[in-house]
């Protein structure tokens, strides 16, 4: 093999290292873009749960103890979500329940994100555990409205989680790879974290997709 041809050679094995960068590197790249995309998605139907929530403690249709502490978690999850004033006021009604004012203060801290929302999660299983009642509650003059909205988020909530834990997942495992670690292809690129926190399912509420069944306690939202 003569000088030309080892040189030729060579020139081909860098163009084809080069390549292979450019390709890790972009879809690295895309899949950093999609985790961040899904985040929002993610965001926003959390945001969704929360404010349907929020109206049905303040529909009247829970019992007041229960309006006033689904009402607390709802707020606890907008504010966490770091809204603003106005954004909060916009969202979540003044009162909850038969008169119950919501105790919401200005300078109480923020909780933890994902905190928030198990919090928000299991209030609203204790709230809705009851089959029975919950079918009564389908059966009021906009409850099944109010239900099917907070069905509907909810559901909407698991996937979105679901898909950015999946892209999340894929990205951590394109980071490890030895080309992305070697070339550092990441650059500063913080690396990206799945979301943890209790979005376990209210059995009684029942799934959406069936359509709306307000005479038992199977009782489902269309999404």
């Amino acid at each position: 093999m003569s000088a030309s041809d080892v040189a030729l050679l060579l020139v081909a094995l860098v163009a084809l290292l080069a390549w292979s960068a450019w390709v890790a590197a972009s879809r690295l790249d895309r899949l950093h873009r999609k985790v961040a995309s899904l985040r929002a998605v993610l965001d926003t139907q959390l945001v969704r749960r929360a404010s349907a929530a929020a109206e049905l403690a303040a529909s009247g249709l829970l019992d007041p103890v229960s309006a006033v502490l689904v009402g607390e978690s709802a707020w606890a999850v907008l504010a966490a979500g770091g809204l603003d004033d106005d954004e909060l006021a916009r969202l979540l009604p003044e009162h909850v329940g038969d008169g119950a004012a919501v105790a919401v203060a200005p300078d109480d801290p923020v909780l933890d994100r994902g905190l928030a929302e198990s919090e928000l999660s299991a209030t609203l299983r204790a709230a809705l555990g009851d089959p029975d009642e919950v079918a009564l509650l389908w059966a009021e003059p906009g409850g099944s409205a109010l239900l099917g909205s907070l069905s509907a988020a909810w559901y909407r909530v698991q996937l979105a989680r679901r898909f950015h834990n999946e892209a999340v997942a894929q990205s951590q495992r394109m980071r490890r790879t030895f080309m992305a670690r070697v070339l550092r292809l990441a650059g500063h690129a913080a690396v990206p974290q799945t979301v943890e926190l209790d979005d376990g399912w209210p059995d009684a509420l029942g799934r959406p997709g069936a359509g709306i069944q307000a005479d038992g306690p199977e009782a489902q939202a269309s999404v």
